[in-house]
């Protein structure tokens, strides 16, 4: 795998881009029937009704064709009745490089989420140890269902989205570059993250934990742990995009808040 090892302010938030655009590409070649590149375009669709497991990347510059393919794209995703979907910019390119031609399609534009990133070599790892607590790597479908139980909740999504869950991201693959993560305090599953390594970085995404066991320092835990990993397998760089709750735990970590990522979406398919 390609580890970039510069780890200057500007690699820093390339890579907060470059990570989270080859993880839904990964996503788009994992769903094979689904799967449609075109004209610089890639699309990727999965069962779960959430605006990033939905969308399309740009490689390229808008053109004819391209656009041609995004009208193709639009028809597809409304004759699969998803309601919203993200349109994404690969970081060899700017969100206004693309703007005026998904306005007129109906697209808005979000930068609500913070970007994240940090040299690994910076992390901070003095966070006190939880008693009672083990992360486990999920390795088979069995696994994945108790990953999936616990996100599910702890991430405030509705229940009856678990087996979506499953089947979205476990169609994934249990191997890196994607690995899955469970944290257990006292043998109940409680918290989950995930490691994905693209981009030349290790990007940390999913991390949840149930509303009982909050404010023990097990976020901390389970986001700690797959960055270790990924600094032993050779990684310089972590990334994420950070919701509210956990921005300060990720702060003490050492990340730094680089950016607000940006992509453009399209609501109830207009």
């Amino acid at each position: 795998m390609n580890i970039q090892t510069d780890t200057s302010e500007n690699a820093l938030l390339t890579a907060t881009r470059a990570n989270i655009c080859d993880l839904f590409r990964r996503m788009s070649r994992s769903n094979e029937p689904e799967h449609f590149e075109k004209a610089g375009l890639t699309r990727w669709y999965s069962v779960v009704p959430h605006p990033w497991f939905n969308g399309l990347i740009a490689d390229e510059l808008p053109t004819q064709e391209s656009e041609a393919a995004l009208e193709e794209s639009l028809q597809y995703f409304k004759d699969k009745k998803v309601e919203t979907f993200t349109f994404w910019v690969a970081p060899n390119l700017k969100p206004a490089d693309w703007e005026s031609t998904l306005k007129k399609h109906g697209f808005g534009f979000s930068q609500d989420t913070p970007g994240m990133a940090l040299d690994l070599n910076d992390l901070n790892t003095s966070a006190p140890k939880v008693d009672g607590l083990e992360i486990r790597i999920v390795d088979d479908v069995e696994s994945m269902k108790e990953w999936a139980k616990v996100f599910t909740p702890g991430y405030g999504l509705p229940s009856a989205w678990q087996p979506m869950i499953v089947e979205a991201w476990g169609n994934l693959g249990f191997d890196l570059p994607m690995r899955n993560y469970i944290g257990y305090l006292n043998g109940k599953p409680v918290s989950t993250s995930c490691l994905f390594l693209g981009g030349g970085a290790a990007g940390i995404y999913s991390v949840s934990t149930l509303p009982e066991a909050r404010g023990k320092g097990i976020g901390a835990a389970v986001t700690l742990k797959p960055l270790l990993d990924a600094r032993e397998m050779g990684y310089r760089i972590g990334t994420l995009q950070s919701s509210d709750m956990g921005f300060n735990i990720y702060k003490k970590l050492g990340f730094r808040h680089l950016c607000q990522i940006e992509n453009f979406y399209l609501a109830n398919n207009q």
